[in-house]
């Protein structure tokens, strides 16, 4: 759910308020002053919006809006007052204040007013980020991240920057390497630049180098007029090879020439042009491995592999799913035409369980085709049907469906109640520490439980498991071998 920051320096009106939030389906975050809550600001960058007192005691409402505009924090302000002076609307407003209402506000009132201030605050991120990249100057503020998995790659892309050095970008299919690719450029000498992409595996193998490199008229059957190829086009920015891997070998040769001398011989022309191009490549294929069996040009691999940088798959950071479908729900239902506001806890969980083999790519496709299919302000489990018949069977999915809540009638959307918490199990159910026998069960009973259960969960994998639960592989070897589990673990050595 998304966090809302509620600073008042009355714990009463700081309660209602919190108390107010949460009801609607957001999770409160609550500060007594200014100073706490630019705190809070600078170390969670993932809060939505707040809630601001004007008058606190070290550091009132104004104060802290100053703040947040020189330190570039963008979080929308809703500013909440005992005053309705005009001088002080008209002051919060042009401070950056999103809403402003005086106390006391009715309930109703203050929910209606975060809901705009978060659409509000997605569609600028949208435009910011669609402007940024249009204009060449996309940098890491503006890729959707809050994993720990993404600190190093983030780290890289900020030391890539500083020179033109060859970049290698590899990881899986979707995980946006070409983002990263537009992060560097953005953040380098040559923001603003050209910017040309190259999918190397879309090309016919005959129209490859007329490609890369251009022709002149009359160099083949078919070329009527000279042709500027996509490294000149790219003189002076920089050129982006997506899937390289996929190049032939006779280019490859004609590319490690264009990089080490900096110069392109068209196809048919007499002579050599020199470009300044900086290139970056991205592959879903280990080029290594493709050296190691003649399928690319080892001295090409040393040469594109300069600096490595890694994207590790959407499973390995479940924390950037949540502000993915956050940014994917305000681009898309604004494409669509559909008033979809956010997506249920229950719905948002079995997103952050599934391991997504398309990576972002398919989350985005997921998304917005649960928009589509979608009746309300939020997107529900059933909305994502092939996703709940991937994880837990087709038969569930379909129950879910029959299941899904239908309205009487048109709701607006800023009526539309927060989404219900999932109701508790009836019955109690019984203790997993217990045994048959009431009494507490030994410590190599739970123990083996334990490692069962994380096997199921991981399906085998070893590396997940021993990981999971703290130890090393070897250890964990061991205890299948003492508890007798060894034909529940399968091997990932690959």
């Amino acid at each position: 759910m998304t966090r809302v920051l509620i600073v008042d320096d009355d714990p009463v009106q700081l309660r209602l308020t919190s108390e107010v939030a949460k009801r609607a389906g957001f999770t409160p975050l609550t500060a007594t002053g200014g100073k706490e809550a630019l705190a809070l600001l600078r170390e969670d960058s993932g809060i939505g919006a707040m809630v601001l007192d004007l008058v606190m005691p070290d550091l009132d409402g104004m104060a802290v809006m100053e703040a947040m505009k020189r330190d570039g924090l963008t979080t929308p302000v809703i500013v909440q007052t005992a005053s309705s002076s005009l001088e002080t609307v008209v002051t919060a407003m042009r401070q950056g204040a999103a809403d402003f209402f005086v106390k006391p506000v009715a309930p109703e009132r203050l929910i209606i007013s975060l809901r705009n201030a978060l659409k509000l605050d997605a569609l600028e991120t949208l435009v910011r980020t669609e402007r940024s990249r249009r204009a060449g100057t996309f940098s890491v503020s503006d890729i959707v991240t809050r994993s720990p998995a993404m600190d190093r790659v983030i780290g890289l892309i900020r030391k890539a920057a500083k020179s033109t050095i060859p970049v290698l970008i590899e990881g899986e299919t979707g995980t946006g390497k070409e983002l990263v690719a537009r992060a560097i450029q953005g953040m380098s000498d040559r923001a603003g630049k050209p910017f040309v992409t190259v999918n190397c595996g879309a090309i016919p193998p005959n129209l490859v180098e007329s490609t890369l490199f251009g022709h002149r008229k009359g160099a083949f059957t078919g070329a009527t007029a000279d042709h500027e190829g996509k490294f000149a086009e790219a003189h002076g920015g920089t050129l982006f090879l997506d899937e390289v891997g996929e190049l032939p070998l006779d280019t490859q040769v004609r590319l490690l020439r264009a990089i080490q001398h900096g110069e392109i011989e068209p196809v048919g022309a007499s002579k050599a042009e020199k470009v300044n191009v900086r290139v970056i490549s991205a592959t879903n294929r280990r080029l290594l491995n493709l050296a190691k069996t003649g399928a690319f040009r080892e001295d090409l691999f040393y040469r594109l592999n300069v600096f490595p940088i890694y994207v590790p798959p959407l499973r390995e950071r479940p924390e950037d799913v949540q502000a993915l479908v956050a940014h994917f729900i305000a681009r898309l239902a604004a494409e669509a035409g559909r008033r979809v506001v956010g997506i249920s806890p229950p719905a948002l969980d079995l997103l952050q369980r599934y391991d997504w083999p398309g990576n972002i790519r398919q989350l985005e496709n997921a998304v917005y085709r649960a928009i589509v299919l979608s009746d309300g302000a939020y997107l529900e489990t059933p909305d994502f049907p092939q996703i709940v018949a991937q994880t837990a069977g087709r038969e569930q999915a379909a129950r879910a469906a029959i299941a899904s809540p239908v309205p009487p009638a048109p709701i607006h959307i800023d009526q539309a109640p927060a989404p219900r918490p999932a109701e508790p199990p009836v019955g109690a159910a019984a203790d997993r520490f217990l045994g048959e026998d009431g009494e507490v069960a030994a410590m190599a009973d739970v123990e083996r439980a334990l490692i069962v259960f994380a096997l199921q969960h991981y399906s085998g994998r070893m590396s997940r498991v021993a990981r999971a639960l703290g130890i090393g592989r070897s250890t964990l070897y061991r205890k299948l071998k003492d508890y007798g589990l060894e034909g529940e673990a399968e091997s990932d050595a690959a």
